[in-house]
C-alpha cells in the first residue's frame, strides 16, 4: 500500500502529542497516512510495551490511519547508525510516502532529536538505488520522499510554518487520551512522570493556542523544514 504521508516517531504518542491534528485533517481530505513508531517506549515511567501497543492501536482507529507499525528499536539506546537506517529505509520503500513528518530536531528527550536525524538520514538513503533492501523476499526499489518536515515537541522551536488544526482539536485530544497509561488519571497508582500531571494537558493546549494565534486561528501545530519551501501562487499563502 502506498501512503501519502508517513509519520516517524521515536515513541508511541509522540505523533499524537505533536501532529495528530495535522494527521486528522489530511485523512479527512482523503490522503492515506501512517505512523511508524521506532520504539515501544519501554523505558517510560508508566505502562508496558504490550499496553502501549494496545493504546497505539486504539489511537490508530481514532485517527483512521491506513497503517501503523513499530520497529521495536531499543528505547533510549537506539542509534542513528547503518543498522537502524536500513530498517527505516525498508519501511519508507514499502509505503513510498510523498511526505515524511519526523520528530523535533532537538528536544527535552534525547530520543526525539536522535529520531529526527535518523528519519532524515533514512529518507535520503532510501533514495540511493545501490543501497539494497528486501521485503518479504523481494528486492525493494529506491524511493525518496519529496519533503521531510519536523513537528515541534516539548521545547519551543520557532516554526517555519503552522498548520491550522482548529477543526481537529477534539480528535487530537481523543487520540492523545488513547494513551491512558501515560497521562493524568487519578486512579493510576504508578509513579508520576513528566507528562502525567494534569498541568501537562494545559501545556499542550497552550502550545496549540500559541501556534494558532500566530496565524490568527484557534489551534495550530508547528513544523520546521529541511529545505526552502517554494510556491507558484501568492494566494496559496495565508
Amino acid at each position: 500500500m502506498k501512503l501519502d504521508i508517513l509519520v516517524i516517531a521515536a515513541h508511541p504518542d509522540d505523533a499524537e502529542l505533536s501532529c495528530s491534528g495535522t494527521i486528522a485533517a489530511h485523512i479527512e481530505k482523503g490522503y492515506k497516512v501512517g505512523i511508524l513508531d521506532l520504539t515501544q517506549g519501554e523505558m517510560g515511567t508508566r505502562g508496558t510495551p504490550s499496553l502501549r501497543l494496545k493504546e497505539s492501536n486504539k489511537s490508530a482507529e481514532i485517527l483512521q490511519l491506513s497503517a501503523r507499525e513499530n520497529l521495536g528499536f531499543k528505547d533510549v539506546f537506539f542509534r542513528d547508525d547503518e543498522q537502524h537506517h536500513l530498517e527505516v529505509v525498508k519501511v519508507i520503500r514499502k509505503y513510498q510516502p510523498e511526505i515524511v513528518l519526523a520528530n523535533a530536531v532537538t528536544d527535552r528527550h534525547p530520543d526525539h532529536g536522535k529520531g529526527s536525524s535518523l528519519a532524515s538520514n533514512a529518507c535520503f538513503i532510501s533514495g540511493l538505488r545501490k543501497v539494497e533492501t528486501s521485503f518479504e523476499g523481494e528486492n525493494q526499489e529506491a524511493w525518496r520522499p519529496k519533503y521531510v518536515y519536523h513537528y515541534i515537541q516539548t521545547n519551543y522551536i520557532k516554526p517555519d510554518f503552522v498548520f491550522d488544526i482548529s477543526n481537529y482539536w477534539e480528535t487530537k485530544l481523543e487520540s492523545i487520551k488513547a494513551f491512558k497509561s501515560q497521562f493524568y488519571d487519578p486512579n493510576n497508582k504508578e509513579p508520576e512522570s513528566y507528562i502525567s500531571s494534569p498541568e501537562f494537558f494545559t501545556f499542550i493546549e497552550a502550545r496549540a493556542k500559541e501556534f494558532g494565534q500566530s496565524i490568527n486561528v484557534k489551534y495550530g501545530e508547528g513544523f520546521t523544514v529541511e529545505k526552502m519551501i517554494g510556491v507558484d501562487n501568492l494566494f496559496d499563502l495565508k
